[in-house]
């Protein structure tokens, strides 16, 4: 404890507070030719990619030795002993955070005789239990793919992503990997993360400069005390700049001349997606302001690009207030446009040798003009342009600062700070013409051919916000390393803000329709703040041992995590008559959990060719605001109905009797009003009675909030054997297991469990669903019509109602190649995950959850009873190639994937009149609901391939290289569907197709190396 106060105490007073992630290792062995173990071998690591040249160590009593904290590059190592000759092993390539043994056998002679051995780097880990992939900046810069975060992790196996198709620009990805949660991925850059709070600090949409890094490192389990979660995380390690200039120009282009056709033979895909234009320039250069003393990296890029956005169409009737249906301009399709902007620079300066400093920052603009209709993740999935607003970042700057120092040969201090900041939202346009209309969506339950035909088509009017958000994170280490053991601790802090402004329309209102006809309205708040903080602290310990051919490793983690909410007011407005201030509030106050991992690596053989390893740990769900640390925001709890992005209101049936497509009544009466006998309307009961009253209807169990292991969380497991096949070439076969725990109820206590109505329904026979229809959806529920609008909810952990699981179970095989001049790196992935909630379910009916995988959950809730879902065993294969031809300096290369298209809903709207609907009386409060039709894990649409290749000529003159290649996206033209209509009308357009994957694109590349 002493050492972790100190390093609290230290971390508080330096002015780069945080650590950069773990590098790698050099370690090995050191005998005399007669085998014995040769202690005081003074061992030097040098390399160009060192400032300070050299890292040294000495071997300890069982003759072994370690370096740590190595950058990526070439390396030579040395080994000198009085009385033996010196040796030195020349061509260590170091990669990741990869433990390289190096094993030196000295024999007798003097100091000033030299043997040189040129050897091979290993390419099986036998000291680590870690799994990771590592991209170099030859392979980075070889492979057809754009040069940003998102397009990179799709060559890892196991991993899943929210976008699906090309890849033309930075935007806001996840990646869960192996069952994961959505927001557990981690950017870094040089071990410093990029996150972004509202989505649990995940990445942002940042623009990486991984063209220009050294390499790229996805770590994908058996991360030790570092690891906050047990997702993917994605390390980019910067070039620095050297002893010489050094630099490249880069520029990547097409236009719709260059691209394909794939959609001839999709029956009710309306129009293309074509890219009008994608271009990116990028130069950089750096060098040395002072040789081995001072060097800088300097970077600036922009890049664009245009697409016609697939089944959308400009509303001929957009802007006009007497006009109520969406009506297709098909001469003019929408379009998205998006432009990224950046300029960065590094400085890294050597002190004196026992100190090195580096500083960076990153200026980034997203969409400083842009004028299209680009859907963000918090937008209605089928949007007319009119609806939509302007996705941007004004500005997001990244900024850090970091330093380290190896005060002797065994103890080595780090420590840094890395943050980011940036305005983000989907802003209103200037001039905004729908500034005074009311929202429409479609609901289309029994078909729409009277206003446009699209189910869930949102028109007529724009909802707009405005956001700012910040990461600011630190961390200090201490490393003490000998030979055979090394230890480190570490103490790390992340502090984050959110503030958020949620706008819609002037008449606060919006309605949905169905074939145009009104039959629901939204009464809504606007402005809408939402601000909110969270933090967490975290120290750690591990360690690892190795003894002869067995490594060990272990670690202890103790975090601490909080957030908290400013004074904030709401109203008055329209729709909300009272003004309610907030004061300052707590959130979650706190959550405390210590947490262990455990790693066994084995060299089965001794030889270095086979290792087997294994790990087990426990990892957290990520701070973020968002989740508990957001939600328990006194603004999110006031008497509402809508979710957290976008303004908050209620709900209420309305039946617009005199057709005006104005409700007629008083809707700040929110009890049900029938005027239609004077010429008014029909208002139905609002969704939360208590709407806009100074009272909270989401209370939170106080237990939710605080105490030790209360925070969500998650045991990984991985067993594993790496096998050296050639001499270059390895494959890994791993297991992996991952169990998670923590999830979040909500409970009405307003309401018992005999208040709530079971009914079924009978699925209409329809040759298209399983069996042809006519079979029976039962355990649906509908609340008794006394309780209409009665909510007042606690939100607690499952637990209470009873057991939960959701486990997921997968295989891995990963091949890592460089033979004879072929690089391959990719593999396979299969994995199943299966969730069961039934056991809270049959105590809590009102029960609404998401359930499953990361990207694939199904949701549970009154009218979706599929409480038990097995995802099935699904299948993906990713990966890349790369070879030069010799002599005639041609480059061939592909990015390839294959993974399982999306899972297939059949949404039915019915009524109490629909034939087989058993509840005998009006649904309470609503005049239909939404049942899907299918149960979840049964149904996946067409597999989703493609291959993408690159043929380039490489040109070398004196000290310059360039390469001038044609990337072909999509080689073979595959029109694997992105995205369905997931409505369901009998003998409708259901699983229509509304997106395929861009068709081939041929897009021209050419690079200036100097």
């Amino acid at each position: 404890m002493r050492v972790v106060r100190f390093l609290l105490v230290a971390g508080s007073l330096l002015t780069l507070p945080a650590a950069a992630l773990a590098q790698a290792v050099i370690a090995g062995s050191i005998k005399d030719t007669s085998g014995a173990v040769l202690p005081g071998v003074t061992v030097e690591a040098s390399s160009p990619a060192l400032i300070e040249k050299v890292r040294t160590a000495v071997s300890d009593g069982n003759g072994l030795y370690r370096i740590e904290d190595l950058r990526p590059g070439a390396y030579t190592v040395t080994f000198t002993l009085p009385g033996f000759a010196t040796l030195k092993r020349e061509g260590i390539q170091l990669t990741g955070t990869v433990t390289a043994a190096v094993d030196a056998d000295m024999r007798v002679g003097g100091l000033e005789e030299t043997v040189t051995v040129t050897g091979e780097s290993p390419i099986v880990d036998v000291q680590s239990a870690k799994h990771e992939t590592t991209l170099n900046n030859d392979v980075l810069k070889s492979i057809p793919t754009v040069r940003s975060y998102n397009a990179m992790v799709v060559v890892v196996p196991g991993v899943v992503t929210n976008l699906n198709d090309t890849v033309t620009g930075t935007s806001t990805t996840q990646f869960p990997i192996h069952g994961g949660r959505n927001n557990e991925g981690r950017m870094t850059i040089d071990g410093l993360n990029v996150g972004n709070p509202p989505g649990g600090n995940q990445p942002p949409a940042y623009v990486a400069d991984v063209g220009n890094a050294e390499e790229v490192t996805f770590s994908t389990s058996g991360g030790l005390g570092e690891n906050e979660t047990g997702g993917l995380t994605m390390n980019v390690v910067p070039k620095t700049g050297g002893n010489r200039m050094s630099g490249s120009v880069f520029f990547s282009g097409t236009n719709e001349s260059l691209m394909s056709e794939n959609f001839d033979n999709i029956v009710g895909l309306s129009a293309p997606t074509p890219f009008k234009k994608i271009y990116d320039l990028n130069g950089s250069f750096g060098g040395p302001i002072k040789q081995d003393k001072i060097w800088y990296f300097i970077n600036a890029r922009t890049q664009g690009s245009k697409r016609i956005n697939a089944n959308q169409f400009y509303n001929l009737n957009a802007g006009k207030a007497d006009q109520w249906l969406y009506a297709a301009d098909l001469s003019r399709p929408g379009f998205s446009d998006r432009t990224w902007e950046n300029v960065s620079g590094r400085i890294t300066w050597q002190a004196n040798p026992k100190n090195k400093i580096s500083g960076f920052w990153d200026e980034q603009a997203t969409c400083r003009a842009c004028e299209g209709q680009t859907s963000g993740i918090t937008d209605a999935a089928r949007l007319s342009p009119e609806a939509g607003s302007v996705g941007a970042t004004k500005p997001l700057r990244v900024m850090q600062a970091s330093w380290s120092s190896p005060l002797t040969n065994r103890l080595l201090l780090d420590a840094g700070f890395g943050g980011v900041y940036y305005g983000w939202g989907s802003f209103e346009r200037d001039p905004n013409p729908t500034h005074d209309l009311t929202r429409v969506t479609e609901q289309c339950a029994a078909g729409c051919a009277a206003n446009g035909g699209i189910a869930g088509l949102v028109y007529r009017a724009q909802d707009f916000n405005v956001n700012n958000t910040g990461s600011f994170g630190w961390k200090g280490n201490a490393s003490y390393v000998t030979g055979s053991h090394s230890m480190k601790f570490g103490y790390q802090g992340t502090w984050m803000v959110d503030k958020r402004s949620w706008m819609t329309n002037s008449t606060e209102l919006s309605y949905r329709v169905t074939n145009g006809v009104p039959n629901q309205l939204t009464q809504t708040l606007t402005p809408f703040q939402n601000d909110g903080y969270a933090g967490w602290h975290a120290a750690f310990w591990q360690e690892q041992y190795t003894r002869g051919r067995l490594s060990l490793q272990g670690a202890v983690r103790y975090d601490h995590a909080t957030s908290w909410f400013p004074e904030q007011t709401l109203g008055p407005s329209k729709y909300f008559p009272n003004r309610i201030t907030f004061p300052e509030t707590k959130g979650v106050d706190a959550y405390n959990d210590i947490t262990p991992r455990l790693g066994v690596a084995y060299d089965l053989f001794g030889n270095g060719r086979t290792a087997l390893k294994a790990s087990a740990g426990r990892y957290l769900e990520g701070v973020g605001v968002s989740t508990n640390y957001a939600n328990a925001n006194p603004t999110l709890r006031i008497p509402t109905t809508l979710g957290p992005f976008g303004v908050q209101g209620v709900t209420r049936t309305w039946t617009d009797a005199n057709s005006n497509f104005l409700p007629d009544c008083d809707l700040n009466n929110l009890q049900t009003q029938d005027l239609r006998g004077a010429g008014g309307d029909f208002c139905g009961i609002v969704s939360n009675t208590r709407w806009g009253q100074n009272v909270l209807t989401n209370n939170y169990d106080p237990d939710l909030l605080k105490g030790w292991g209360v925070r969500p969380s998650d045991w990984d497991y991985s067993v594993a054997i790496q096998q050296q096949v050639l001499r270059r070439l390895s494959v890994e076969v791993s297991y992996n297991r991952r169990a998670f725990r923590g999830f979040t109820v909500q409970d009405n206590t307003l309401a018992a469990v005999a208040d709530y109505t079971p009914y079924s329904i009978q699925a209409p026979s329809d040759p298209r669903l399983p069996g042809g229809g006519g079979y029976t959806v039962s355990g649906l529920f509908d609340v008794v019509p006394s309780l209409a609008g009665q909510i007042l909810n606690t939100v607690t952990d499952s637990s209470k109602y009873g057991d939960t699981s959701q486990v997921f179970n997968g295989l891995d095989v990963t091949v890592n190649a460089r033979q004879g001049g072929v690089t391959f790196q990719g593999g396979t992935s299969t994995g199943q995950t299966t969730s069961d909630f039934c056991d809270v379910r049959a105590n809590l009916p009102e029960l609404v959850q998401a359930i499953g995988a990361g990207l694939q959950t199904s949701n549970v809730s009154t009218t979706s009873p599929y409480c038990h879902v097995a995802s099935g065993f699904l299948t993906q294969f990713r990966g890349l190639v790369s070879y030069v031809i010799p002599k005639i300096d041609v480059q061939v290369s592909s990015v390839f994937q294959s993974k399982p298209g999306p899972a297939l809903l059949a949404n039915y709207v019915v009524t109490p009149t629909t034939p087989g609907v058993t509840l005998g009386r009006p649904f309470t409060g609503v005049p239909n609901v939404t049942v899907n039709l299918i149960e979840p894990g049964t149904l996946y649409g067409n597999r989703i391939n493609q291959l993408d290749l690159r043929i380039a000529k490489l040109f070398r003159f004196g000290g310059t290289k360039t390469f001038v290649g044609v990337d072909l996206y999509n080689t073979l033209n595959d029109d694997a569907i992105l995205t369905y209509n997931n409505a369901f009308v009998p003998g409708g357009t259901w699983l229509q197709p509304l997106t395929v994957v861009t068709a081939r694109m041929i897009r021209i590349s050419a690079e200036l190396t100097f």
